[in-house]
């Protein structure tokens, strides 16, 4: 990211002392973003998630996530300060929230049931964001009044895992939602300085961008294992050695038109588009609902990878930093050729 670990002295200049966030629900998503929020605000994150272990859970988790040399970041001094609250109920963690933003299941009736009791607790002015991965904004308040206040505050606010890293944050607005809570979001992550890049999507729909590109080629891929064409273990091997690099420096249709020479997309899609075609036509259809494939797709990605702990954690992040510190420079850097 642009600043990957701020210095402690840094700490006093940065944004958003106005802000007090709450966080419900410290998943993998929460608790990556509560680093997120600590690291590059000054505001304090008060922190819900009806866990009985929640304490031990943020004290184990959490520092993998932020940066170990800035003391002020430690738990204990979060905690002493006052940046980090954890809270027992629901209504003391939203009471003096400015942003509420939940990341809980992915159920749209723990959705609407968790936005209702916020709603009871909740200053009428608190901005309110979810992270869910594909559940829109407009259905987890489907169940209010048509004219009921809250549907103009609430977005989707949807990261790339893990979000404390990955620069992607996809803003997804409901029909209903106000172009001034679109504005803030807007503008609180980028006061944060950290290379995140917010985009807006112009539509509601099922898993928004990302994830829906993202699930699908994970559809084939596991089809693939499922037909015995390749292993979990050589499929994501092909995936580094060719789509990652490749998408790590433009996307598919950037990409794509590179492949039609002086004619761009067209050229691409005129030379090869009958193989395109014939790929999309064999392509595989298992669903969720079918669970003969699941049982190899476990089994070859335990054998290949275990279970991850801790240290894969680490080395995951180091690489995705390394990746995204990467782009910046290409995008920074002057063009081969140029002055």
């Amino acid at each position: 990211m642009s600043d990957p670990n701020p210095t402690s002295s840094s700490q006093h200049t940065l944004p958003h002392s106005d802000e007090h966030i709450t966080l419900i629900g410290l998943g993998a998503i929460g608790i990556s973003f509560l680093a997120l929020h600590l690291t590059y605000s000054s505001a304090p994150v008060s922190v819900y998630d009806p866990r009985p272990d929640l304490q031990e859970h943020i004290s184990s988790v959490l520092p993998l996530y932020l940066p170990s040399d800035i003391p002020t970041l430690s738990i204990s001094t979060l905690l002493s300060a006052g940046r980090l609250t954890i809270h027992t109920s629901l209504s003391s963690a939203v009471r003096d929230a400015t942003i509420i933003q939940e990341q809980g299941p992915e159920s749209l009736p723990f959705k609407q049931k968790t936005w209702s009791d916020v709603l009871q607790h909740v200053k009428p002015t608190a901005h309110l964001w979810s992270s869910t991965s594909g559940i829109p904004a407009s259905q987890q308040l489907s169940h209010l009044e048509a004219d009921d206040p809250a549907r103009k505050r609430l977005l989707v606010v949807h990261p790339f895992n893990p979000p404390h890293i990955m620069p992607l944050i996809e803003l997804v607005p409901s029909p209903t939602t106000a172009p001034s809570e679109l504005e803030h979001v807007k503008a609180y992550f980028s006061a944060l300085n950290s290379g995140h890049r917010p985009i807006t999507i112009h539509k509601e729909s099922a898993g928004f961008v990302a994830n829906r590109l993202s699930f699908i080629l994970f559809r084939e891929a596991c089809h693939l294992v499922n037909e015995g064409v390749a292993s979990a273990e050589e499929i994501d091997e092909i995936v580094r050695a060719s789509l990652g690099p490749r998408w790590a420096v433009a996307g598919p249709f950037k990409m794509y038109g590179f492949g039609g020479g002086p004619k761009g997309m067209a050229g691409f899609l005129g030379n090869i588009g009958e193989s395109i075609n014939e790929v999309w036509k064999d392509a595989g259809s298992i669903t969720m609902n079918d669970e003969g494939w699941k049982g190899k797709v476990i089994e070859q990605t335990n054998e290949a990878y275990g279970l991850p702990g801790a240290e894969d954690i680490k080395k995951r992040d180091w690489g995705l930093r390394a990746v995204v510190k990467i782009q910046e420079e290409i995008e920074g850097k002057a063009r081969p050729g140029e002055a």
